[in-house]
């Protein structure tokens, strides 16, 4: 090798690229994580409501519907931010004359969901229905709102109101007239139809309750059946 050789160095290689940074949660400017639309922030459940399934089970293996019908955000002021709660109202039942509601209350909307949902298969009750529709016609209020419930033919449906029509579908009621005579809150006209549909009673029951027997009406024959 010759003295004045000059002998190149080695390429070094290629330096790997740096891993990211984790993000760290940030505050946004209404207290929660993510900005205004970011979890707890200002549109976190109100206004949009998840999609929940309503093929679910209830322990003796019947089919249960569970609807959410309406989702509130509560806030509260402490030293460090706001605290959000949400609640949520639930309507479940087995479309065939059980019915329940109740509000789940959590830091979540998922879980303020699930926990209606629990508390409202515990507290479910039965109404009296004839084949698709109700018995007779119902008038019903709860604090504000009044609601009337009348009997249809087959092949009506249900006329009513998205708040209305969750508690009767869920109950199992096909054909029916309604009408939302006060106030609007979801929680009083759910409450206002329960209650309009725990009052329904049926022919034989009436009869029942006042210790009277149901006597079948027979038809007198006609000379010419009787004569054949």
């Amino acid at each position: 090798m010759a003295e004045n050789e000059i002998i190149p160095e080695a390429s070094a290689a290629p330096a790997a690229p740096e891993a990211p940074k984790p993000q760290s949660e940030s505050r946004g400017p209404r207290g929660g994580f993510g900005g205004r639309g970011g979890q707890g922030g200002r549109g976190g459940g109100r206004g949009r409501r998840p999609d929940v399934g309503e093929n679910a089970f209830g322990k003796g293996g019947e089919e249960i519907v569970e609807k959410v019908v309406f989702i509130n955000r509560s806030s509260k002021v402490v030293k460090g931010g706001r605290r959000f709660k949400f609640s949520a109202l639930v309507v479940v039942g087995d479309k065939k004359g059980k019915v329940g509601i109740a509000l789940g209350k959590a830091a979540e909307v998922a879980d303020a969901i699930r926990r209606g949902g629990e508390l409202a298969r515990a507290k479910m009750v039965s109404v009296s229905l004839k084949d698709a529709t109700i018995p007779h016609e119902i008038y019903s209020t709860y604090g504000g709102a009044k609601i009337l419930l009348r009997p249809a033919s087959p092949g009506t449906g249900i006329i009513a109101g998205k708040t209305v029509r969750s508690v009767l579908e869920s109950a199992g009621v096909k054909d029916v007239l309604t009408k939302s005579l006060g106030s609007k809150n979801a929680a009083n006209v759910v409450k206002a139809t329960l209650n309009g549909l725990l009052s329904l009673r049926t022919r034989e029951q009436i009869y029942q309750n006042r210790g009277l027997e149901i006597k079948k009406i027979v038809t007198p024959k006609t000379p010419a059946a009787v004569a054949a």
